[in-house]
């Protein structure tokens, strides 16, 4: 696909004219240094220079309560599904840590048996992304997985030059809106200015830790038994926060409410957490992990260890949103860096 253009002063224009078409939802402020995706109508209203938002915009692809299907069992006939709600949305503003977090939500869902709600709404939402030019915070870590930089899964990709955005073109539906809405095909001086960010950007975002993810893999393979487990366990209160923000947590439960006529009802899915008591608690009173040091060690090896087994890569996004919303204050960062030299 092109690079195409967009002055900045012509952004608001941009944003009303998409508003026209579908709902559009994008980062705003919500507070000292929070940010969340909501609706919005105007450029006016986007925090263009944010940290990773309060929850990823995994949301709008798989909600977090949802309606499955209604149920009467004084009738002779299978269950009615609820009516799905996908309405066409517009995300503007997606970073390269979120962007990865869709992807890995796609290859879970696109597995058998496949989640139809999910993939249904995926296809109804077109994605816009905006490149970070600043290191966000000491918490994120998005250099050590190597999603400092696009790698696919937007629509649209919008870098900031200055004065304007260059604009990426990356699907053919992408490609029928700005054609649609007239947007300059980015020249020679502009891509020689993305090359300049780019390479600029470089000398700010670098790996932390000391080593790569697969190499990552190999220290997991090592720290079944590692102290540093019985220490996140000591201090984790199995709030679920860590997986509640996390852009490629997808584990959720599923629980019928019965109305109280006794024969109707529904059936409902919530996000759930393998960092509750009862995540892993099955018939006979048994629990396959217990400890909290145990939760926690599997989230972990949910990031960096069993996703590179199946899919070739990390769960982890590196946007630093489990450190930030931790309330015991577990990092991420320090967990690895303590991994790393107890292996070294």
């Amino acid at each position: 696909m092109n690079y195409h253009i967009l002055a900045k002063k012509d952004l608001d224009g941009f944003i009303k004219e998409l508003a026209g078409n579908m709902k559009v939802c994008a980062p705003v402020a919500k507070g000292h240094n929070n940010f969340a995706f909501e609706e919005v109508t105007s450029a006016g209203e986007i925090a263009i220079n944010y940290i990773p938002t309060i929850l990823p915009p995994k949301k709008y692809f798989m909600p977090q309560r949802e309606k499955m299907l209604d149920f009467d069992i004084s009738k002779d006939k299978p269950e009615d599904a609820a009516p799905l709600e996908a309405p066409e949305l517009a995300l503007f503003g997606v970073h390269t840590c979120d962007l990865a977090g869709i992807q890995c939500l796609n290859m879970v869902f696109s597995e058998r048996p496949r989640d139809h709600n999910y993939l249904r709404r995926k296809e109804n939402v077109f994605i816009i992304g905006l490149e970070c030019l600043s290191y966000c915070d000491g918490n994120a870590s998005c250099a050590l997985v190597g999603n400092h930089f696009p790698n696919g899964g937007y629509d649209l990709f919008f870098t900031d030059l200055g004065d304007s955005f260059i604009v990426h073109v990356n699907t053919q539906k992408g490609e029928e809106l700005v054609e649609g809405m007239s947007m300059p095909k980015a020249s020679s001086a502009d891509l020689a200015a993305l090359d300049k960010v780019r390479e600029a950007k470089k000398a700010l975002f670098h790996n932390e830790i000391g080593v790569g993810p697969k190499t990552l893999a190999g220290i997991f393979d090592k720290s079944l038994k590692s102290k540093v487990w019985q220490d996140m366990g000591s201090r984790c209160v199995s709030c679920g926060n860590c997986t509640n923000v996390c852009p490629t947590c997808y584990c959720f439960d599923m629980a019928d409410t019965i109305n109280l006529d006794m024969k109707t009802g529904s059936r409902n899915r919530t996000w759930d957490s393998c960092q509750f008591e009862t995540f892993a608690a099955v018939a006979g009173g048994e629990n396959f992990r217990p400890e909290r040091a145990e939760r926690q060690r599997h989230r972990f090896f949910r990031k960096f260890k069993y996703p590179l087994d199946k899919f070739y890569r990390p769960f982890c996004t590196g946007c630093g949103r489990c450190t930030r919303a931790c309330m015991a204050r577990i990092s991420l960062k320090d967990t690895l860096k303590a991994l790393a030299a107890e292996t070294n």
